[in-house]
C-alpha cells in the first residue's frame, strides 16, 4: 500500500474533521484517522529525538529532548485513556 501524498492526507484529514464535526461517523473511520495522525506525528517526534541522540554520540541534551518526547507520547495516550466513553489502545512504552 502506497503512502497518500500530502494532498490527499490533506483532503482525508478535512473530511475526517467534517465528519466527526456533522455526526457521520457510523464505523468511527474518520476517528480513527484524526487519532492515527496525531499519534503518528508525536511518533514522529520520538524518531527525530532518537535519531539526533544516537547522531550527537549520545549527548546530554539530546537524550533529554528524547525523554521529553516519549514523555509526550505517555501524556497524550493517558489523556486518551482518560476520556470517558472513549478507548484507546496503549503505546506500550511503559
Amino acid at each position: 500500500m502506497g503512502k497518500p501524498s500530502e494532498q490527499e492526507l490533506s483532503r482525508a484529514l478535512a473530511v475526517a474533521k467534517y465528519m466527526r464535526e456533522s455526526g457521520q461517523d457510523p464505523y468511527w473511520l474518520a476517528k480513527s484517522l484524526l487519532n492515527l495522525n496525531y499519534r503518528v506525528g508525536n511518533l514522529e517526534q520520538v524518531m527525530r529525538a532518537a535519531e539526533a541522540y544516537l547522531r550527537s554520540g549520545l549527548a546530554e541534551r539530546e537524550h533529554t529532548q528524547l525523554v521529553r518526547a516519549i514523555q509526550a507520547v505517555r501524556r497524550a495516550d493517558a489523556r486518551d485513556a482518560a476520556s470517558p466513553g472513549e478507548s484507546s489502545d496503549s503505546l506500550g512504552l511503559g
